[in-house]
């Protein structure tokens, strides 16, 4: 069986649907920057979408050619990431979206070095006759957070981050988010397959000890 992250790492991807404290360690991922509503038809969320699965999917695929990974096994891609921010806004205004500022990403088996993650830029371009030049090799240790599964449309997510905030306060924590520490949402489910009031979305933020 392929190793599938989301059942071997559950404290990471299946939390329960109450808030609870998790430390989160360093971890590479394949990311694409950039801003702009991600709902926006054929905007460059959906493209970023392409160039992200294109490179997770060389490299997944990497052990059928010539180019063979040091330590590869099978295993099942992660699931969508995104890390969310808006310029002079504390946390997220929903009402908003054409502010986002975002970076999307998918986490990287740790295995892939930089140079493994180089040739599959230039694998895919070659393959797919595609620019590729905007993913980047982002590498994020994201720390001590509070998290919780949310249950429900984006748009309904603010509760949810209002029970995660509060938790981290009755805690002795408060959220810590920055201009290197963000909103961070893990996707999983496909909205194009799934009813809204159905979806399944990781929330999580950064805290700090409260002084």
């Amino acid at each position: 069986m392929p190793f599938d992250y989301k059942k071997e790492y559950k404290e990471y991807y299946m939390p329960p649907k109450k808030p609870v404290i998790v430390e989160i360690p360093k971890m590479n991922y394949i990311a694409v920057r950039s801003k702009g509503n991600p709902n926006e038809e054929n905007g460059e969320y959906q493209e970023a979408m392409g160039m992200l699965y294109g490179i997770a999917f060389t490299i997944k695929m990497s052990y059928k050619g010539d180019h063979k990974i040091d330590g590869y096994f099978e295993y099942v891609v992660p699931p969508l990431e995104g890390f969310w921010w808006q310029d002079n806004v504390i946390g997220i205004d929903y009402s908003c979206k054409d502010t986002f500022h975002w970076i999307s990403i998918i986490r990287l088996p740790d295995f892939v070095t930089k140079e493994d993650f180089n040739w599959a830029i230039k694998e895919a371009t070659k393959k797919k006759k595609k620019d590729f030049s905007k993913v980047e090799f982002f590498t994020y240790d994201e720390g001590i957070c509070v998290q919780c599964m949310h249950i429900g449309s984006y748009d309904d997510e603010p509760q949810t981050i209002q029970a995660m905030d509060q938790y981290a306060l009755d805690n002795g924590y408060e959220i810590d988010i920055t201009t290197t520490r963000f909103h961070h949402e893990i996707y999983l489910s496909d909205p194009r397959k799934c009813d809204a009031s159905k979806l399944k979305t990781v929330l999580r933020h950064p805290i700090k000890i409260r002084k």
